[in-house]
């Protein structure tokens, strides 16, 4: 009696180097915000990606090197999403701007979680270049605080305390942001009006000289 044919299988694909390298920049994404920085090796992205370890010095040089790039994709993504949401804008009223601007953070959070506990945490000492969330909310409170300025000096408030309430705005909704990142309540939609209603209403009530209370 013959011998039954032995399945034949289809030699496996090899990807390329631009899929290799996507691949290696999602398993380090999602290990980079699972432990941080110093908690991942490149061993671990290596096995996961069934890879040798040279394999990934080649594309990246080292895992500061693949950290790098992680962070600058989600960067990017993030500043993506905040221009987009103020381009595509039909008026260029101020409380409108905060809400697109609010409500395009908490979608990137919800979108892409991996991405924002990666920005959120300190990046390792020995990496100095390239962008960081904490130079995203530097140029935000700079943004920001050039807008209060000029409305300041309308109202005839002191102009001089435009950063102390830029860096107030754009800190809160921060928190906010990664307060919601664990939570997911209420709906993000619902977070960017509350959010909104405590700037906007705040702003538009300032004293010119405010007191604090006494006992």
């Amino acid at each position: 009696m013959a011998a039954p044919d032995k399945e034949v299988r289809a030699p496996r694909a090899r990807m390329t180097g631009a899929e290799r390298r996507h691949q290696l920049i999602d398993i380090a994404r999602s290990l980079f915000a699972e432990r941080g920085y110093e908690g991942t090796s490149i061993e671990e992205i290596a096995q996961r990606a069934n890879v040798s370890k040279p394999v990934v010095y080649e594309h990246f040089g080292g895992k500061e090197g693949l950290y790098a790039v992680v962070v600058d994709r989600e960067m990017s993504a993030l500043l993506d999403r905040i221009t987009s949401s103020l381009t595509k804008m039909t008026n260029n009223r101020s409380r409108l701007r905060i809400e697109r601007v609010a409500l395009a953070l908490l979608t990137y959070v919800d979108e892409r979680t991996d991405g924002f506990r990666i920005l959120i945490r300190d990046s390792p000492a020995s990496i100095t270049s390239g962008s960081t969330y904490s130079t995203l909310l530097n140029e935000a409170v700079n943004q920001v605080s050039s807008i209060l300025a000029g409305d300041f000096s309308r109202r005839g408030l002191d102009a001089e305390m435009a950063p102390l309430y830029a860096q107030a705005l754009v800190g809160s909704v921060s928190m906010t942001a990664q307060w919601w990142l664990d939570v997911r309540e209420p709906k993000k939609e619902v977070v960017a009006a509350h959010l909104v209603n405590l700037c906007w209403n705040g702003l538009m009530h300032l004293e010119k000289d405010p007191p604090l209370l006494d006992d």
